[in-house]
């Protein structure tokens, strides 16, 4: 596609302004959130140096994803994820939901997971104990009442493989006095199936979340099947307006199937994958304190056909492994005199687990991993308003590895408060992150010798409102600069390939973002990133722009919403790089109180283009359900 046909694409994104965002929902640039990721404590963003985008419940249901990552691609500047079809992402070769934010969290070279962009629910972190990465398809859009994202290292509050941000995945609750229960059934192409129901009820002091979901589809290749089911639920008992306990289960169970590149195909390149999370939070909330104790796990077991390419033999052995992340979380903040808040926190991991090859003749295992590590560290994060429009924060974190050591892990910021409701602000912050089990001691080129990949990222931002807030903008600039990136590279000795500390980072962009609600019927909204990196990385576009459009008039909802996509890399042997347009929308109609119907049409323009190298995303696919709630 020709430089004026981008152009062009990109001015038709404009002009159409289109969008998934409800009117009420929360937006990336409203400036008088309470947010809880940046700062551990419910704290205006005001007041937060970093940048956080909030995505809220109305724009997650107005897409009608069954994953969140979609709606995060859409709605939040930097960020970007994978896919390979309609529905589904998977794991091992071929696997989709690659995240990264900025360039950071992607994978480098192909066939390397997302590890340096942690994925969190309610603060408590996620991911593989061997892997070292995140699930995508275990973080479904039923849980979410919103997500934060915060856009640039946040290892102070979160340790290890935060080095490109978080995406914290607040979960649902019942807020006031009642049950409320909603069920969505949907159907469409490819033979896609998908229904979910979620009940809510709190009485007095008692409250609970209870939800399941299950989802299938044929894909739009042969051999491209995925099928899933999950269940989560959350209780919790207030024992006075100060002191509140709670605790949730999540557990997902998928079976999918991989087809392989379009000219490397594969047979029986199967996978089924369980995961589970569970925690159990005591918080206090007191005028100028608040805190909480966290006991958190997740974990996973997965059986993997690595298939076979034709005129081959199968194979006679199939992956196993499992794996576990246990830990416990505590911190306190107070405000210690006026203007000021200080945090001290404590935090300790342990993660690990088993892999094996099973002969499927005679059960025999070939262990290639069987280890467990930990992590423990402590934290502290100082705020303080200089005066009434300058806020200085500051943090560090000193963490220990058991097997790379000691990481000492600083940041700091200014917000400015100016007159006309607008900010300006400006950050440095140090991210990190440790070598996974599977770099270190599973598949060639392992190597135990790895250290710790480390950047700085340094930003300036500037955000404001209008017209009564009806107005809402921000503008980014980033600069990030790192090294000891972990890279497949040629062994010094010469023998084949070793994982080796070689890779530099040195990227630089901007970000910008804007929502206007027009009138009561009526509201647009916009955001485009610019990514510049000195070392190309897949999965993190130099271009991403989306603009949209947002109806909503008594019983009827409508929305559409189209994204620009350029300089995507797919192959960075042979440096493809992808372009391409697409255009959504979809129309909601009210029929009684308690029941809607939909109808959902995504890349309307039938483009052909490829996320993955070799994976040809499908053309025009429709979606049509019926939701319920009562």
């Amino acid at each position: 596609m020709s430089t004026i046909k981008g152009l062009l694409a990109a001015a038709c994104i404009m002009v159409a302004a289109a969008g998934n965002a409800q009117n009420d929902s929360v937006r990336n640039v409203v400036m008088n959130d309470v947010v809880v990721t940046g700062t551990r404590n419910e704290t205006d963003i005001r007041h937060l140096p970093m940048t956080v985008s909030v995505v809220g419940r109305a724009e997650v249901e107005a897409q009608h994803q069954s994953s969140i990552l979609p709606v995060l691609n859409t709605q939040v500047p930097g960020f970007f994820s994978t896919s390979r079809g309609m529905l589904g992402y998977g794991v091992s070769t071929g696997g989709a939901g690659q995240m990264s934010m900025r360039g950071i969290g992607g994978p480098a070279q192909s066939g390397l997971p997302t590890t340096g962009l942690l994925v969190l629910i309610d603060g408590h972190p996620q991911y593989m104990g061997l892997m070292g990465h995140p699930i995508a398809d275990a973080y479904q859009s039923m849980l979410v009442e919103r997500v934060e994202v915060v856009r640039g290292p946040a290892s102070v509050l979160y340790g290890s493989n935060a080095m490109g941000g978080v995406v914290n995945i607040v979960t649902r609750r019942m807020n006031r006095d009642g049950v409320r229960t909603d069920v969505d059934v949907a159907g469409g192409s490819y033979g896609t199936f998908k229904a979910e129901a979620a009940n809510r009820v709190k009485h007095g002091k008692f409250s609970s979340t209870v939800t399941a979901s299950y989802s299938r589809t044929d894909g739009h290749r042969d051999n491209m099947g995925f099928e899933q089911v999950g269940g989560y639920v959350k209780l919790g008992y207030d024992f006075s307006q100060r002191w509140k306990l709670w605790g949730d289960v999540n557990i997902t169970h998928f079976n999918a199937t991989n087809p392989g590149a379009v000219d490397e195909p594969y047979i029986d390149n199967d996978q089924r994958i369980t995961r589970g999370m569970a925690s159990m939070v005591l918080e206090n909330h007191y005028d100028r304190s608040s805190g909480a104790l966290s006991f958190f796990a997740n974990w996973g077991d997965h059986w993997i056909n690595d298939g076979y390419q034709p005129g081959e033999e199968p194979l006679d052995y199939r992956f196993n492994s499992n794996d576990v992340m246990l830990g416990v979380s505590w911190y306190q903040s107070a405000q210690l005199f006026h203007g000021n808040r200080f945090t001290l926190g404590f935090d300790y991991f342990h993660f690990g687990g088993k892999a094996w090859n099973q002969n499927i003749e005679n059960d025999e295992r070939s262990y290639l991993a069987d280890k467990k590590q930990d992590e423990v560290a402590a934290y502290a994060d100082f705020r303080q308003d200089i005066v009434s429009w300058l806020t200085l924060d500051a943090g560090v974190r000193f963490d220990h590895h058991s097997h790379t050591g000691w990481e000492v892990v600083p940041q700091a910021g200014l917000a400015f408060r100016l007159p006309g409701s607008s900010e300006v602000k400006a950050m440095a912050s140090r991210g990190f992150r440790n070598p996974t089990i599977r770099e270190m001691y599973m598949f060639p080129p392992q190597n135990p010798d790895l250290e710790p990949e480390s950047l700085w990222s340094y930003e300036l931002s500037y955000s404001g409102r209008q017209l009564g807030n009806r107005l809402a903008y921000s503008a980014n600039l980033f600069y990030i600069n790192g090294d000891n990136l972990i890279m497949r590279m040629r062994n010094p000795n010469g023998s084949g390939m070793l994982n080796q500390n070689s890779g530099p980072i040195e990227n630089w962009g901007v970000e910008l973002a804007a929502d206007y609600a027009i009138d009561s019927h009526w509201s647009v909204t916009a955001n485009y990133s610019w990514l510049h990196m000195e070392n190309p990385v897949l999965a993190s576009p130099q271009h991403k722009l989306y603009g949209g459009l947002n109806f909503s008039s008594g019983r009827w909802q409508a929305s559409t919403g189209v994204q620009y996509i350029k300089g995507l890399y797919t192959d960075l042997d042979n440096m493809t790089q992808e372009e391409f347009v697409l255009w959504d929308a979809s129309v909601n109609f009210m029929a009684t109180k308690w029941l809607s119907v939909y109808v959902r049409g995504e890349n309307l323009l039938a483009q052909c283009y490829e996320i993955i190298d070799g994976y040809p995303m499908p053309r025009a696919t429709f979606m049509g359900g019926v939701h319920v709630s009562f």
